[in-house]
């Protein structure tokens, strides 16, 4: 092989390289849609994060955000309204938030009664067309419970921290939250409206013992599938399209370094 050959091939290597390491990053580190839900009864809060106040007089059994954030480690933390974030009534000062991920930070009670900061990743997948998905969390001061639609369990025995999910029909449900085996209603019952394509993430908040249950809504939406049940793109949460934008970069540089080295190997033929 000639020393030009040689030389030419070598550019193309690493503009190769060059482009695959330009195609990937950007889309590997997305950042998170980060929202903020309220469910500590009876105090209105600001939220800081990282020092600044982003929410302020955020009112109990409500959602505030989303908040646009890089992947990393951040302080958060809640004071009473007008007061310096040095008086925090609850902080987290390295609450992980992964790349390209919906996630939701719970301000709640524990089933002890203390005020607790959770985390959730919120699940942003398809949905069939025609159903949506229902998704219930019990972040209140109380026992285990039963969630029920139309008067039976949907989903039973749940316990604070923890969630239940499931994709149903769209439309609306009329739902409520049991003390778990009986009949006893300690949350509603509400009319649930359950979209089409959309994520309906209902919380159960406040104490039992404080008289103080409730519920705290979010939606995300976005997330029909496809009617032919052709996969669909998930905007700011998907990866895929970092993928395939590597890849087509990667096919045309290598397809450029096919068509210079073919020229030359022929120039040097001569």
């Amino acid at each position: 092989m000639s020393s030009r050959l040689i030389r030419i091939a070598s550019v193309a290597a690493v503009v190769v390289a060059s482009t695959a390491g330009i195609a990937s990053p950007a889309f590997a580190q997305q950042p998170s849609q980060v929202s903020v839900v309220h469910g500590i009864p009876g105090q209105p809060v600001d939220v800081y994060v990282n020092g600044k106040k982003t929410v302020e007089n955020f009112q109990p059994s409500t959602v505030a955000g989303p908040l646009e954030l890089a992947a990393g480690n951040y302080d958060v933390a809640l004071t009473k309204p007008g007061e310096a974030v040095t008086s925090a009534l609850l902080q987290n000062k390295s609450l992980a938030v992964p790349a390209g991920k919906n996630l939701s930070v719970a301000a709640h009670l524990d089933a002890a009664g203390k005020p607790v900061l959770t985390a959730f990743v919120n699940d942003t997948a398809m949905i069939a067309a025609g159903k949506a998905r229902l998704v219930v969390r019990h972040l209140a001061a109380a026992p285990a419970v039963d969630v029920r639609a139309g008067g039976k369990p949907v989903f039973s025995a749940l316990t604070n921290p923890n969630e239940v999910k499931a994709d149903l029909p769209a439309g609306t449900v009329n739902a409520d939250v049991v003390l778990a085996g009986t009949s006893t209603v300690a949350i509603g019952p509400k009319d649930v409206d359950l979209k089409a394509g959309t994520s309906t993430i209902v919380y159960a908040v406040g104490s039992a013992e404080g008289k103080t249950l409730g519920l705290a809504a979010q939606t995300i939406s976005g997330l029909a599938g496809a009617p032919t049940g052709m996969p669909a793109g998930r905007g700011p949460v998907s990866d895929g399209l970092g993928s395939i934008s590597s890849l087509l970069l990667a096919g045309v540089a290598l397809g450029g370094v096919a068509f210079v080295t073919r020229r030359v190997v022929r120039h040097g033929s001569r």
